[in-house]
This record gives structure tokens, sequence and C-alpha cells, in this order.
């Protein structure tokens, strides 16, 4: 089944949307705050990572050329959008509750 028209932009967009919105938090949580870093920071560091990486190869998988036009990678990049966008999401939760 051919995937709707405009997923693949919408897709792309909403990946970069999320990046911004998660880079955007990590610049107002504080990265660069003096003092000694506790467990739960590295825990946020380390979640919005993992989860800027998968938000980054969103684009990637879903715009890669596939042999067959029937094989789209659309379900593995919404799962890749969907794996981004809990871990920060996680990573927000975990630094306003600990």
């Amino acid at each position: 089944m051919r995937a709707p028209a405009g997923s693949v932009t919408g897709l792309c967009s909403a990946s970069a949307t999320m990046f911004a919105v998660g880079m955007a938090f990590l610049g107002y949580w504080g990265v660069y705050e003096q003092g000694p870093w506790h467990i739960s920071d590295y825990f946020v560091v380390v979640l919005a990572i993992i989860g800027f990486a998968a938000l980054g190869c969103v684009p990637w998988i879903v715009t890669t050329p596939v042999a067959e036009e029937e094989a789209e990678k659309v379900v593995e990049a919404r799962r890749a959008l969907a794996l981004g966008i809990a871990l920060i999401w996680l990573s927000v939760c975990i630094a306003v509750f600990a």
C-alpha cells in the first residue's frame, strides 16, 4: 500500500520541528550552567542525544531510494520519528521532575 501524498514532506518537517524544539529545550535547560552535574543531568543529555539521532535519521530513512516502488520506507521513518519524540519528551520530563 502506498503512503498518502505528502507523507515524506510531513515526516521531514515534523522531525525538523521536534529537533528544533529539543535544541531549544537544551538551551533553556542550561547545559552550560556552572556547578556539578547530577546523575539525572546525564540521563537528560544521553536521552536527548539519542532522540536527536533518531530524529535526524527520519529524512534519511524516508528518502532512501528503494528498488521496488511498493517498498516505501515510510513505516520505518514513522517509527524513528516516534522514538525520537518519545526520547526528547522523556528527557524533558526527567529534567523537570528530577
